[in-house]
């Protein structure tokens, strides 16, 4: 176990925004990977752009952006960033659709909770618009494969 301090708590134990004015700007990147399993018919739908609520990749790129835009909204401690670059990729399989986000930011904070929040809100976006046609699709494995920047440095996860 680890024996480093949680930067969200103060002294008392009481939950603080963590101060980040004093620490240098530079370039951070996350990359996150998620994936939704679904029967392959529902895959052959989406691949055909046969889903009634309309493209299904598209609607969840632009939510994942959103999403990662908003996410000093969504998570109570993180901090309202401006975000310079957000990508949301996806790789369809003939039972899953795989997603990958990355976003960068030039500050002085680094943007894993943007990449994770991307790519859980573009699986729950493809849920949503797929579930009238399979509801038993399956939402996991949503992890940070990589994050550069910062006094961290960098970490890439080995699969």
């Amino acid at each position: 176990m680890s024996n480093k301090k949680l930067t969200h708590l103060d002294e008392r134990g009481q939950l603080k925004m963590v101060d980040v004015g004093g620490k240098e700007k530079s370039e951070r990147v996350a990359k996150v990977r998620g994936e939704i399993r679904m029967r392959p018919e529902t895959v052959a739908l989406i691949s055909a752009d046969k889903i009634a609520k309309g493209n299904v990749l598209e609607a969840a790129r632009l939510a994942g952006i959103m999403a990662a835009k908003r996410t000093g909204e969504l998570i109570p401690l993180c901090h309202p960033l401006n975000i310079t670059a957000i990508e949301v990729q996806f790789s369809v399989g003939e039972d899953r659709v795989e997603v990958e986000t990355k976003v960068k930011i030039d500050d002085r904070t680094g943007v894993e909770m943007e990449a994770l929040t991307a790519a859980s809100v573009a699986l729950l976006t493809i849920y949503d618009m797929c579930k009238g046609v399979d509801r038993g699709m399956v939402i996991s494995d949503v992890r940070l494969m990589e994050k550069r920047g910062g006094r961290s440095g960098v970490y890439k996860r080995e699969e």
